[in-house]
């Protein structure tokens, strides 16, 4: 592909979102997580758990508090271990490989004036409270199908397939770790084509850059970026060189730290609020989502072709302390708020009811983004029910 892209044309701007792998040494961290969050779920849905992750070289360490009815029954090495191999790190010329990690744990229950605040039994308010402070945001666009700022979606999509193949054994020099980045040129708020795409991948040693370069060209392009593939946009693929150490082997990981990768891509803003290895007591996960499901509908409803939402809490209490609506000029906000007070309950206990979260189901959502994937309750169209938010 050539050196540059098409010349933009009066009033555009450009912009890119990126995405990484499962392999990616902080998603290995989140998938950890998630998987000691989901064990816990498992067989104890009241279980408390906020789970962090730390990996280098064959070392992995897990902090945090976990109150549950299994959580010192749990084998966590057995649970680390499954989701590293299900990650595909089983390779015997890795230091960070399945079978030789050592891991340690510093784990304990969550703080009893958390809970006391958590539990509606005994929160001042009556109702469960949140379980921490902060802001969180939810966002929807009409410029993809899965409503979706068009840039991210595109990402996920080159990382996704990446795996899809080296999974399915297409491609044997392919190896966990990757990253992709995708820039689109936007006039008027709608995007127009992509400009340019970034691909780095690990592999093994035998394979070179060009036979790299010719499968994305040739295959990986094609197929993941459809309708916006072209000829014309800017291409680098392991712009370093080579890339054969990767993973924890090579780098760090430590859970919650791609929270753009998992969200919007930064096309809209983010609380700063972590999601994996929390459940669902936790809203800067539940109350996300829900910001997430709620933004979605006013999309879907034609009340705004894009749709922020803003919803903080104290710690403790039910009731948000703030909830705003941005449609960016592409519809009425006083009828997006309107609506939303009419069908979305923002409270904690009505959110886990709402999306029914007291599951194991977070594992899923560890990989290629939190929002825009089908079988996720908060990408579902809600259920007509009038709630009066508070």
């Amino acid at each position: 592909m050539s050196a540059s892209h098409p010349e933009l044309p009066a009033g555009a701007h450009i912009l890119s979102s990126e995405s990484v792998s499962e392999g990616h040494p902080d998603k290995v961290c989140d998938r950890i997580s998630d998987a000691v969050l989901d064990a816990n779920l498992r067989e104890d849905s009241a279980a408390r758990v906020a789970c962090e992750t730390l990996v280098k070289n064959n070392k992995v360490v897990l902090a945090g508090e976990i109150t549950s009815s299994v959580a010192h029954d749990l084998d966590y090495d057995a649970i680390v271990r499954e989701a590293v191999r299900e990650i595909g790190y089983t390779y015997d010329d890795q230091e960070f490989e399945a079978t030789k990690l050592e891991i340690i744990s510093f784990l304990s229950p969550q703080s009893p004036e958390i809970s006391q605040g958590v539990t509606a039994d005994t929160s001042l308010s009556g109702e469960q409270g949140a379980g921490d402070q902060g802001l969180m945001f939810g966002y929807a666009s009409n410029e993809t199908p899965e409503l979706m700022p068009l840039p991210i979606a595109l990402s996920h999509r080159l990382t996704r397939g990446l795996a899809e193949d080296r999974k399915a054994g297409k491609l044997d020099w392919v190896r966990p770790d990757s990253k992709s980045q995708v820039s689109v040129a936007y006039v008027d708020g709608k995007p127009q084509f992509v400009t340019a795409v970034v691909l780095s991948t690990q592999h093994t040693a035998e394979v070179s850059r060009e036979q790299i370069e010719a499968y994305v060209r040739e295959e990986l392009l094609p197929r993941c970026l459809g309708e916006w593939n072209n000829s014309e946009f800017v291409l680098h693929v392991n712009p370093t060189g080579s890339f054969i150490q990767g993973g924890p082997s090579a780098d760090a990981g430590l859970t919650g730290r791609k929270i753009i990768v998992d969200t919007y891509g930064g096309l809209a803003r983010h609380g700063g609020g972590a999601f994996s290895g929390k459940d669902p007591s936790k809203v800067d996960r539940s109350a996300a989502y829900f910001a997430r499901y709620a933004a979605r509908d006013i999309v879907m409803q034609n009340i705004a072709e894009r749709c922020e939402i803003q919803v903080a809490y104290a710690i403790g209490q039910a009731d948000p302390v703030s909830i705003a609506v941005d449609t960016f000029g592409t519809g009425s906000a006083a009828e997006a708020r309107a609506y939303l007070k009419q069908h979305f309950d923002f409270r904690p206990a009505s959110i886990v009811e709402t999306l029914n979260l007291r599951r194991p189901i977070f594992g899923q959502t560890t990989n290629y983004g939190h929002f825009g994937r089908a079988g996720l309750p908060w990408e579902e169209s809600p259920v007509r029910a009038s709630a009066q938010a508070s």
